[in-house]
């Protein structure tokens, strides 16, 4: 069993940064693959980024390609999601999530999810 928590959400203006982090709780953290995804208001869950268990192989969505980075300590049994050069259409909730086995960017793949953190930004 995995527990997550996102932190670090937040009201920034475009062109600004903001990175997210998610704790995990768990002996076995360190043999998940990890997430990132996000929903906007009326829109579906999406992803995001993703990260293999020993942060040999990351994943993007095109949409953030270049902007986002993913990483993981997996000493401090977290991952993080360094968001750069920011744009409204950003502004969604942002969930991490954790799954058995090699990473993904199938929402459905994936075991555990966290409560969700709240970016906005403002144009």
């Amino acid at each position: 069993q995995v527990q997550l928590v996102e932190s670090g959400g937040g009201l920034v203006q475009a062109g600004g940064s903001l990175r997210l982090s998610c704790a995990a709780s768990g002996r076995a953290f360190r043999t998940y693959a990890m997430g990132w995804f996000r929903q906007a208001p009326g829109k579906e869950r999406e992803f995001v980024a993703t990260i293999s268990w020993s942060s040999g192989g990351t994943s993007y969505a095109d949409s953030v390609k270049g902007r986002f980075t993913i990483s993981r300590d997996n000493a401090k049994n977290t991952v993080y999601l360094q968001m750069n050069s920011l744009k409204p259409e950003d502004t969604a909730v942002y969930y991490c999530a954790a799954k058995e086995g090699f990473m993904d960017n199938k929402i459905n793949e994936y075991d555990y999810w966290g409560q969700g953190t709240q970016v906005t930004v403002s144009s």
